[in-house]
């Protein structure tokens, strides 16, 4: 038989393992974001020094001793090349005796872009170079400057910052990990002051006490544990004068006492629950994880507001909705609505056309009408989305998949979802709120769809 681990063996196990991996996974990603970060930063600076020297050139300029001092001051690598390929000054060579460079990388690329960067060891110095090279016009004549810088340090800079995150982390999971067997621990204990308590009931010394401060839930598992071992206490008493009653009291009593067993699992369950769900998998990416502890929070969220949106329909399918009525800015109401939607959309866009317009309306009820159609046209379109405002109406104009006229006949009835063309209005409650709000209002809601060319969703007051 194979022998189990305990609780606290698997989760050092456990740890040790999610450990390392996040520890290569974060390594791996701070190592190509440092070299990219480095790589970029000495591009940049690269640029700045040949910006600088193509201002500085002329007709009189001394190429050479140019070179020699971009050498001695800036400790770079200088290179003139003109039309054909001919070096024409070098900083780190006998530019008689190099080679053609009409076809080096860098140059070639200078030829179609602003400026030629490459990567590549260089023949010449001995060493792993950045090259930035530049086309420039000097007096009617075409010549490129090219300036390089040895790639060094980098190697050095990532492994001190390997061992400041390897320290971070070790310190993290550590404290993670005390905290962990401590509380799994004070479990094992209350576990096994439960256990040997469910033991004493099948023994003639029953204790008919016991209690726990460890958690609430093991308080309430104590608790009723308590009360069941008192009640088969007194009942056991009557066992000589009611032994058919007792014979039936006898399986109730052990049906409780399973049920009970079974009921203080529960808040290991709970522990192993959040401790299996970061340990199960520990190849996961923390991005991942992260992302994953969002969509439950979102979820969440979604779930509260669908309970919500399905009272207030409740409400106004009964006609007990009642409005608050106000003096309100439609412009400011539009701007809040649209703040709120960019928690989900951050990266789209939408546009306010119009004039101020102030008008008599419920501020709450009317913010969930603008909101329910700017975030539909969000949802169903993929550019920009227009919010037009007049003295008459307001507009939430879209250029997405549309809705057929079959559809728009019953859009904004209770529960109506439309399928086709990949639209989803979940519940099928988003229009039907809209409208009956607007009822309320003694507004009207007005709309023009094709499919494929976009939608205009408009609140007529």
């Amino acid at each position: 038989m194979k022998k189990l681990l305990k609780f606290h063996e698997i989760i050092l196990r456990k740890f040790l393992a999610l450990f390392a991996t996040l520890f290569i996974i974060v390594g791996a990603i701070v190592y190509f974001w440092e070299y990219d970060f480095y790589l970029e930063s000495s591009k940049d600076s690269l640029i700045q020094d040949i910006e600088l020297l193509s201002y500085s050139l002329d007709a009189s300029s001394d190429l050479d001793k140019l070179a020699k001092k971009v050498k001695q001051n800036l400790d770079l690598r200088l290179t003139i090349i003109d039309a054909d390929g001919k070096v024409i000054a070098e900083s780190h060579k006998d530019k008689t005796k190099m080679e053609n460079h009409r076809y080096r990388k860098e140059i070639m690329m200078s030829d179609k872009e602003p400026y030629g960067v490459v990567v590549r060891d260089s023949k010449t110095v001995g060493k792993k170079l950045q090259y930035v090279a530049k086309k420039i016009t000097l007096h009617g004549k075409t010549i490129y400057i090219r300036l390089a810088r040895e790639l060094r340090g980098i190697n050095e800079e990532i492994i001190q910052l390997a061992i400041k995150i390897f320290s971070v982390l070790l310190l993290f999971f550590a404290a993670v990990f005390f905290t962990t067997y401590k509380i799994n621990a004070q479990v094992e204990q209350e576990v096994s002051k439960i256990i040997s308590f469910l033991k004493s009931l099948t023994k003639k010394q029953k204790s008919t006490y016991i209690s726990s401060e460890f958690s609430q839930e093991f308080a309430l598992i104590t608790s009723l544990l308590t009360k069941i071992a008192q009640i088969i206490a007194k009942k056991e008493k009557r066992k000589s004068k009611y032994t058919q009653q007792l014979q039936k009291l006898n399986k109730q009593k052990d049906d409780i006492i399973s049920a009970i067993s079974h009921e203080f699992k529960n808040p290991i369950a709970v522990i192993n629950g959040y401790t299996q769900t970061l340990l199960d998998d520990p190849q996961i990416n923390p991005n991942i994880r992260q992302k994953f502890l969002g969509k439950i929070h979102s979820n969440g969220m979604k779930l509260s507001s669908l309970i919500d949106t399905l009272r207030l329909s409740l409400k106004l399918d009964s006609k007990q909705q009642s409005l608050s009525l106000e003096e309100c800015s439609i412009n400011e109401l539009v701007d809040e609505c649209i703040e709120g939607l960019k928690l989900n959309y951050p990266r789209r866009e939408i546009v306010i056309e119009g004039e101020n317009v102030a008008i008599k309306a419920d501020k709450t009820m009317l913010g969930i009408v603008i909101t329910n159609l700017i975030e539909n046209a969000l949802k169903y379109s993929e550019d920009e989305v227009v919010v037009r405002i007049t003295q008459k109406q307001l507009d939430v104009i879209d250029s997405g998949i549309g809705i057929g006229k079959k559809e728009l006949e019953r859009i904004t009835d209770k529960f109506y979802r439309v399928n086709k063309n990949t639209w989803n209005n979940s519940l099928g409650l988003g229009l039907f709120l809209v409208e009956n709000i607007l009822k309320l209002h003694n507004f009207k809601l007005k709309i023009k769809s094709e499919p494929n060319k976009g939608s205009t969703f408009s609140i007529i007051f």
